[in-house]
């Protein structure tokens, strides 16, 4: 027995051994795929030496003698960072995820195959302005210029076993459609009123579950501000009641005057809410060459800076949430459909998908006058098949050629100019420049919908409801030097009482705004401090809205009294510390349930209908399950009981314990591996907070949130802050794959300069002649 526990021990050991060799071997496998920061690459397609730094936290600075140079060196340096990302990102938007992760993203690949997003980015590339495509160009050559260069490929490739193909122009452009897909939900608000009315809600019934916005809220701009004439109301109100608003989740920028400002000078400030993920949407970095001289948030795939500053302006941007999407009702003739009195035949298009393994799916996309018909590609299609009109799905698309442009901009005028040729999604766009001047312009191609088309619900698509064409750039909405003195948006209302035509109805709660605008109200003098102050506050208005709800309710037991006191006493600040930010989002996430049985979802996030059926009475308070009929506060102080019960079976003490903000690894995180690739902190906040923390109401998850932040001084460019969550490695080995996570969740900032900091310098030459 001896022995063979010695053997057994031998065994055991040199299999530990082995496991830590190999381990050992993969460790250094994988660290050999960082990419070089320092030294020297001789790559073709360079006409001169280039010039990137890497400061201590990752940061690029990127010098060239060329734009061209410059936007070879961006893409180069992208791919180094970020490859299995922009892999990803250009598999998303060609359909193509199957090929490399099989039959479990088929349904997500036949609906980006039935839109058409690829298509769409090869028809605009075709038609791309010579400065426009020479960019493009010569980024997706800096970019295959990485993958010719010898270097190992990031570890999720060899994980999956395959190698990336090279890169084309309407590989760059492709991501941008993407984004503006995320931005523009207006489809699927359309699609749901549609389901709605055919539950048997009445128009009238949705007016009240889905409340208009208040007329007494804030719009970004005044009618002083516009200087238009005001011909009459935005839209009749029997149309309105055929199309209640609805509210798209996005991003706080603002601008404030140097009247307002300790240093005499503006500050811009803006922090875009989108998804949390690993590694980070964006990726700092400063890009100089003759002509342009811009720093900020750039997007792995894409060339230039999106949000940012150069040497004389700032910008900021977050979405207006334009309604440039409609969904056309077909009248289904044979094989064809009725339009403007004929029979139209469907143009079929067969797009084959490839499927790990082998085996391949030819999916068939009928395409109308107005596009596809996207319902085809729904998991629960409705009877009546839709096809969908999408400004972003125009052949025609130079929204690359703005942002270059503002990269370059020196001044209003110049920033105006850069933005005639935007498309989609429209953007709330802040400005500040050094001569003090600040402004606002939401650009777009907008479309001009028939008297009586309001777009909020799908209509006949028998020729009678086309869009008539886009609005002029000078309808835009914008103002210079405002009166106030600042410009606020958060997804607010743009256009006040009169303007006229209508951007969209689906606008955001003004929460965030009243708050944000509350605070810049509260000091005489702003200072850079304030300014950060106001993008970390977590005071929730909703809870300020909600509190005489608790004031009026009788709890239900002693617990329950205890605390409704307790919260009565609170602040209402959402801070992750707290416990009764903990309760008080249980018990509104248990309010949400109260229309249910009604709507058929299980929560229902519309603060004006909850507090309109708890202060006057709604149907759908009495509890069919009870013996006697509750009114909305005895609802309300079940919902409190549910929530103290939800607490304790969670067994938490503070909100940041359950409500963490979550940053998945787009493949890994279904893997083993997650627990090196995926990350997540705790967090406070709620969906209407300035510094947001939305939260899935089943897990209390943060999945969506500030992804960037950034505050310019215009009275010290170089004094400038900006900061981003995860960090600038896409390589979870990096020590910069999430060295910036702790200072976004603790509300610091990185400083925003070109000045040359301490790094590492590689210098990417070109290639001797042979």
């Amino acid at each position: 027995m001896k022995r063979f526990l010695r053997g057994l021990a031998w065994l055991l050991g040199l299999f530990l051994f082995l496991a830590l060799l190999l381990g050992f071997s993969g460790y250094l496998y994988l660290r050999a795929s960082l990419p070089q920061g320092e030294g020297r690459i001789a790559l073709e397609g360079l006409s001169a030496p280039v010039e990137v730094v890497r400061d201590g936290k990752g940061v690029v600075r990127i010098r060239a003698a060329t734009l061209k140079d410059l936007f070879f060196a961006q893409g180069f340096v992208h791919a180094q960072e970020r490859l299995w990302q922009m892999e990803f990102q250009r598999r998303v938007g060609q359909g193509r995820l199957s090929e490399i992760l099989g039959e479990a993203t088929l349904p997500q690949d036949r609906f980006l195959r039935t839109w058409g997003f690829y298509r769409a980015a090869q028809a605009a590339y075709g038609r791309l302005y010579p400065e426009e495509k020479e960019a493009v160009d010569a980024y997706a050559a800096g970019v295959n210029a990485f993958l010719a260069s010898g270097a190992p490929l990031p570890p999720e490739f060899t994980l999956l076993g395959f190698r990336p193909e090279p890169w084309t122009g309407p590989d760059v452009l492709v991501w941008a459609k993407m984004m503006s897909y995320d931005l523009s939900g207006n489809w699927e608000e359309e699609l749901k009123r549609h389901r709605l009315l055919a539950r048997g809600v009445s128009p009238k019934r949705l007016l009240e579950l889905m409340p208009p916005y208040p007329e007494d809220a804030p719009t970004i701009l005044s009618a002083e501000d516009l200087k238009l004439p005001l011909k009459r109301e935005e839209v009749p109100s029997a149309l309105l009641r055929m199309a209640p608003p609805r509210f798209m989740e996005a991003s706080n920028n603002w601008v404030v005057a140097g009247s307002r400002t300790e240093t005499g000078k503006p500050f811009l400030a803006n922090d875009p809410h989108l998804a949390l993920q690993a590694p980070s949407l964006w990726f700092l970095m400063a890009l100089e060459a003759p002509g342009l001289r811009a720093i900020g948030a750039s997007l792995p795939g894409l060339p230039g800076v999106v949000i940012g500053r150069n040497e004389r302006i700032a910008w900021g941007v977050t979405n207006v949430g334009a309604d440039v999407q409609d969904l056309y009702l077909l009248e289904e003739v044979g094989t064809g459909y009725r339009y403007r009195g004929q029979v139209l035949p469907y143009r079929v298009r067969e797009e084959v998908i490839r499927v790990k393994g082998g085996r391949e799916e030819v999916l068939k996309v009928r395409e109308t006058v107005y596009g596809p018909v996207i319902t085809d590609a729904l998991e629960d299609p409705p009877k009546t098949p839709m096809a969908l009109r999408w400004v972003s799905l125009d052949e025609e698309d130079h929204i690359l050629m703005a942002f270059l442009g503002v990269n370059r901009a020196g001044n209003w005028e110049e920033f105006k100019k850069a933005l005639l040729p935007y498309s989609a999604p429209s953007q709330n766009f802040v400005y500040a420049d050094v001569e003090g001047n600040i402004g606002y312009i939401a650009p777009g191609k907008f479309p001009v919908r028939r008297e009586g088309h309001t777009g909020m619900v799908p209509v006949p698509g028998n020729g009678e409801w086309d869009w008539l064409g886009y609005r002029k750039p000078e309808e835009w909405p914008q103002v210079l030097n405002p009166k106030e003195g600042y410009v606020v948006t958060a997804n607010h209302k743009v256009t006040p009482k009169g303007f006229p035509y209508a951007l969209t109805y689906d606008w955001a709660e003004p929460y965030r705004a009243e708050r944000i605008e509350e605070l810049l109200l509260a000091k005489e003098k702003l200072s850079l401090e304030d300014m950060k102050a106001i993008q970390q506050d977590q005071k929730s208005l909703l809870y300020r809205d909600f509190r005489p709800v608790l004031e009026l309710l009788t709890p239900l037991s002693e617990g329950a009294r205890a605390w409704r006191d307790r919260l009565l006493a609170w602040d209402g600040t959402m801070a992750a510390s707290s416990e009764e930010a903990l309760v008080f989002a249980l018990w509104y996430t248990e309010l949400t349930r109260l229309p249910q049985r009604e709507v058929g979802e299980a929560y229902w996030d519309e603060p004006r209908y909850l507090l309109k059926a708890l202060k006057e009475g709604d149907k759908n308070c009495d509890q069919p399950e009870t013996e006697y009929r509750e009114s909305c506060l005895d609802y309300a102080a079940l919902a409190l009981e549910r929530a103290l019960d939800r607490k304790e079976a969670l067994g938490a003490r503070a909100w940041g314990e359950v409500h963490r903000a979550r940053f998945p690894h787009a493949v890994l995180t279904h893997t083993s591996l997650k627990r090196l690739s995926d990350r997540e902190v705790a967090f406070g906040g709620d969906r209407y907070t300035v510094n947001v923390g939305p939260f899935d109401p089943e897990t209390l998850a943060m999945g969506h949130g500030p992804s960037y932040r950034q505050i310019v001084d215009l009275s010290d460019m170089e004094g400038s802050l900006f900061v981003h969550p995860m960090g600038q490695s896409g390589h979870f080995l990096s020590p910069h794959y999430a060295d910036l996570l702790p200072l976004w969740r603790r509300g610091d900032y990185l400083p925003m300069r070109f000045g040359a900091p301490l790094g590492r310098t590689l210098l990417l030459e070109p290639l001797p002649p042979p």
